[in-house]
């Protein structure tokens, strides 16, 4: 009788450790895959679940670029609750305090992250090879903070035609940034500056850049009728 109540009890133990057992072994292969995922996620070799700003300050980020970049952030109002979006041309050479050789220089090391968007002479509408430059040159992002569209007109026709042809061909990157892009903080990234014909203009060493426009046609009047674009990798 005694032995019958030892094997219905071992018999009842055994029944309620298999499902401890399972469940044990279920756990631990869970936290070793738990594991095995976290380890995958730090390894060196993954990329990031998010942009890093891998290239933020690098070499030509000087401190007397970033005080430059900070004055014309300012001015647009992308920093310090400074006014609307924009600049007017007169307001960027102010803010920027240099001659137009010394502005075209800051941004010649960004060459490699920008681009000149080209448009048709008098026209602010985007060419399919200009939106397909904006496109992409936006989306290589790469963790930077602002995105720079600097635009220009040629010197032909009336100066204040070209100052709001200029402003046209900003809002017209602008535009389409808003349209191809979902990205509700857009306008605290985005720094407007449109300098009509009357400061910075282009020179030819600009002609090997990333253009939208042909490779044959780069005369002065071909790289101004243009929105240079690029993402600014400094920390301000």
């Amino acid at each position: 009788m005694n032995n019958a109540r030892w094997i219905a009890a071992a018999a009842a133990l055994a029944a309620f450790a298999v499902p401890v057992v399972l469940t044990l072994s279920w756990i631990g292969a869970a936290e070793e895959r738990l594991a095995e995922v976290e380890a995958a996620t730090i390894s060196d070799d993954s990329p990031p679940a998010v942009a890093v700003a891998r290239n933020a300050n690098e070499e030509y980020c000087t401190p007397e670029l970033k005080q430059i970049l900070r004055r014309v952030l300012t001015s647009c109002g992308l920093i310090g609750g400074a006014g609307g979006r924009g600049c007017q041309p007169l307001e960027a050479r102010n803010v920027a305090t240099m001659d137009d050789a010394d502005f075209n220089a800051l941004f010649v090391p960004m060459r490699e992250r920008g681009g000149i968007v080209q448009y048709e002479q008098g026209s602010a509408e985007l060419t399919g090879p200009g939106v397909q430059l904006i496109d992409r040159t936006f989306a290589d992002r790469r963790g930077a903070s602002y995105f720079f569209v600097v635009s220009r007109a040629s010197p032909e026709g009336a100066t204040d035609r070209n100052r709001e042809l200029s402003r046209e061909r900003a809002e017209a990157v602008m535009t389409h940034l808003e349209e191809t892009f979902s990205d509700p903080q857009l306008e605290r990234e985005v720094g407007l500056l449109w300098l009509g014909e009357e400061y910075a203009q282009l020179d030819p060493s600009f002609c090997d850049w990333t253009r939208s426009g042909e490779s044959g046609q780069c005369e002065s009047e071909d790289l101004n009728r243009s929105a240079f674009i690029a993402w600014i990798d400094c920390r301000l």
